[in-house]
């Protein structure tokens, strides 16, 4: 067993004190030497950095595909974890989408907006990203009369709901509903 014993208010030469108490200062200077070599060399491996390189992005939800293999600068995404923006050499990931809007900045700088009530966003080691969408739509094209409608009887739904099933898809449509309206509003 190592013991150490701390001396109050000692301030004699290190050829004075104790034999264990060197013994402990050496320990930590080594230690301390290689704590930082080892920080130095592992702040080395894996290192990520910003790219204007190519990202591949394919978006598509069940009747249609949005992009395939495009080549654009960043996509902003709403996840369950928090939104967040992707853009090349992203670690890699896979993240649930909540319903809301997705950004995408494409290679020119233009910027397209779409709705997107749910599904999962997976991003390659290669800097390819697919998007897979239940249900996806351009802001542009979201009436917000009709958003307010669906909104409108989602909570009809949820406050009609009997059993707690169907409370709780009755909750979800209103979550979904409540994204759709704020979308409509900023497109």
């Amino acid at each position: 067993k190592w013991r150490v014993r701390v001396l109050s208010g000692a301030t004699s030469s290190p050829s004075t004190q104790p034999h264990h108490y060197t013994l402990h200062t050496k320990l930590v200077r080594m230690f301390s030497r290689a704590a930082s070599t080892l920080v130095r060399r592992v702040s080395l491996v894996g290192t990520r950095s910003y790219s204007d390189g190519p990202m591949a992005f394919t978006f598509a939800s069940q009747n249609q595909v949005f992009y395939n293999g495009a080549d654009v600068r960043q996509v902003d995404v709403p996840s369950f974890s928090g939104s967040f923006g992707i853009l090349p050499k992203h670690v890699p990931s896979l993240a649930v989408l909540k319903p809301g809007v997705l950004t995408v900045l494409e290679a020119d700088g233009a910027a397209k907006k779409y709705f997107v009530s749910s599904g999962i966003v997976t991003i390659n080691e290669d800097s390819s990203v697919q998007i897979l969408a239940e249900e996806a739509a351009g802001v542009e094209e979201l009436d917000l009369g009709a958003a307010r409608d669906i909104l409108s009887k989602a909570h009809s739904e949820a406050n009609a709901a009997t059993s707690e099933e169907a409370k709780a898809e009755a909750l979800i449509k209103v979550e979904v509903a409540e994204e759709l309206v704020k979308a409509a509003e900023s497109g």
